[in-house]
Protein backbone atom coordinates (compact mmCIF):
# COMPACT_ATOMS: atom_id res chain seq x y z
CA UNK A 1 0.00 0.00 0.00
CA UNK A 2 1.21 3.46 -0.86
CA UNK A 3 -0.03 6.50 1.01
CA UNK A 4 -1.31 9.09 -1.47
CA UNK A 5 0.21 12.57 -1.08
CA UNK A 6 -3.10 14.02 0.18
CA UNK A 7 -3.00 11.55 3.08
CA UNK A 8 0.47 12.51 4.35
CA UNK A 9 1.54 14.88 7.11
CA UNK A 10 4.67 16.69 5.99
CA UNK A 11 5.48 19.75 8.07
CA UNK A 12 6.50 19.88 11.71
CA UNK A 13 3.57 22.20 12.44
CA UNK A 14 1.14 19.55 11.21
CA UNK A 15 2.75 16.97 13.48
CA UNK A 16 2.69 19.41 16.39
CA UNK A 17 -1.05 20.04 15.90
CA UNK A 18 -1.72 16.32 16.26
CA UNK A 19 0.66 15.73 19.17
CA UNK A 20 -0.14 18.83 21.23
CA UNK A 21 -3.14 20.54 19.68
CA UNK A 22 -6.53 21.09 21.28
CA UNK A 23 -8.77 18.03 21.35
CA UNK A 24 -5.90 15.68 20.56
CA UNK A 25 -6.06 12.20 22.02
CA UNK A 26 -3.66 9.30 22.18
CA UNK A 27 -3.58 5.61 22.94
CA UNK A 28 -0.49 3.50 23.28
CA UNK A 29 0.93 0.10 23.96
CA UNK A 30 4.37 -1.47 24.21
CA UNK A 31 5.00 -1.19 20.45
CA UNK A 32 3.38 2.04 19.26
CA UNK A 33 1.56 5.16 20.36
CA UNK A 34 -1.22 6.54 18.16
CA UNK A 35 -2.02 10.26 18.37
CA UNK A 36 -5.24 11.53 16.76
CA UNK A 37 -6.61 15.05 16.36
CA UNK A 38 -9.52 16.54 14.49
CA UNK A 39 -7.61 19.31 12.70
CA UNK A 40 -10.38 20.02 10.19
CA UNK A 41 -13.65 20.03 12.19
CA UNK A 42 -15.75 20.57 9.05
CA UNK A 43 -14.46 17.24 7.77
CA UNK A 44 -13.60 18.54 4.31
CA UNK A 45 -10.04 17.21 4.13
CA UNK A 46 -9.12 13.55 3.76
CA UNK A 47 -7.45 11.97 6.82
CA UNK A 48 -3.68 12.50 6.96
CA UNK A 49 -1.02 10.35 8.58
CA UNK A 50 2.54 10.87 9.78
CA UNK A 51 5.06 8.48 11.30
CA UNK A 52 7.71 9.04 13.98
CA UNK A 53 10.35 6.32 14.15
CA UNK A 54 13.30 7.63 16.16
CA UNK A 55 16.86 6.37 16.40
CA UNK A 56 15.90 4.59 19.62
CA UNK A 57 14.08 2.03 17.45
CA UNK A 58 17.31 1.00 15.74
CA UNK A 59 19.57 1.67 12.78
CA UNK A 60 18.34 3.01 9.43
CA UNK A 61 17.48 -0.42 8.02
CA UNK A 62 15.40 -1.35 11.07
CA UNK A 63 13.70 2.06 11.24
CA UNK A 64 12.78 1.92 7.56
CA UNK A 65 11.36 -1.59 7.92
CA UNK A 66 9.21 -0.52 10.88
CA UNK A 67 8.05 2.59 8.99
CA UNK A 68 7.20 0.53 5.87
CA UNK A 69 5.17 -1.95 7.91
CA UNK A 70 3.27 0.79 9.74
CA UNK A 71 2.64 2.69 6.50
CA UNK A 72 1.23 -0.46 4.90
CA UNK A 73 -1.07 -1.14 7.87
CA UNK A 74 -2.33 2.44 8.13
CA UNK A 75 -2.91 2.76 4.36
CA UNK A 76 -5.21 -0.27 4.51
CA UNK A 77 -7.28 1.44 7.23
CA UNK A 78 -7.52 4.96 5.76
CA UNK A 79 -10.96 4.43 4.24
CA UNK A 80 -12.38 3.75 7.70
CA UNK A 81 -10.96 6.92 9.24
CA UNK A 82 -13.10 10.03 9.71
CA UNK A 83 -12.49 12.95 7.33
CA UNK A 84 -10.69 15.96 8.81
CA UNK A 85 -8.72 13.89 11.29
CA UNK A 86 -4.94 13.62 11.42
CA UNK A 87 -2.98 10.74 12.86
CA UNK A 88 0.61 10.35 14.04
CA UNK A 89 1.92 6.84 14.69
CA UNK A 90 4.98 6.80 16.93
CA UNK A 91 7.02 3.61 17.11
CA UNK A 92 8.48 2.47 20.43
CA UNK A 93 11.89 0.72 20.47
CA UNK A 94 10.11 -2.65 20.96
CA UNK A 95 8.50 -2.25 17.50
CA UNK A 96 11.86 -3.21 15.95
CA UNK A 97 11.51 -6.82 17.09
CA UNK A 98 7.75 -7.14 16.63
CA UNK A 99 6.12 -9.47 14.13
CA UNK A 100 3.84 -7.92 11.47
CA UNK A 101 0.75 -9.44 13.11
CA UNK A 102 1.69 -7.98 16.51
CA UNK A 103 2.04 -4.50 15.00
CA UNK A 104 -1.29 -4.93 13.24
CA UNK A 105 -3.17 -5.96 16.40
CA UNK A 106 -1.66 -3.15 18.44
CA UNK A 107 -2.38 -0.56 15.73
CA UNK A 108 -6.03 -1.64 15.56
CA UNK A 109 -6.39 -1.52 19.34
CA UNK A 110 -4.70 1.89 19.71
CA UNK A 111 -6.50 3.38 16.70
CA UNK A 112 -9.89 2.31 18.05
CA UNK A 113 -9.16 3.77 21.49
CA UNK A 114 -7.69 7.06 20.22
CA UNK A 115 -10.53 7.64 17.72
CA UNK A 116 -13.15 6.92 20.40
CA UNK A 117 -11.67 9.69 22.57
CA UNK A 118 -11.59 12.19 19.72
CA UNK A 119 -15.09 11.59 18.32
Amino acid sequence: HVLPARNRLRESGQFRAVLRGPGASRAGGPLIVVHVALTDPRGVRAPRVGFVVSGAVGGAVVRNRVKRRLRHLVAARLSGMPRGCDLVVRAAPAAAGAQFGELERELDRCLTRALAKVG
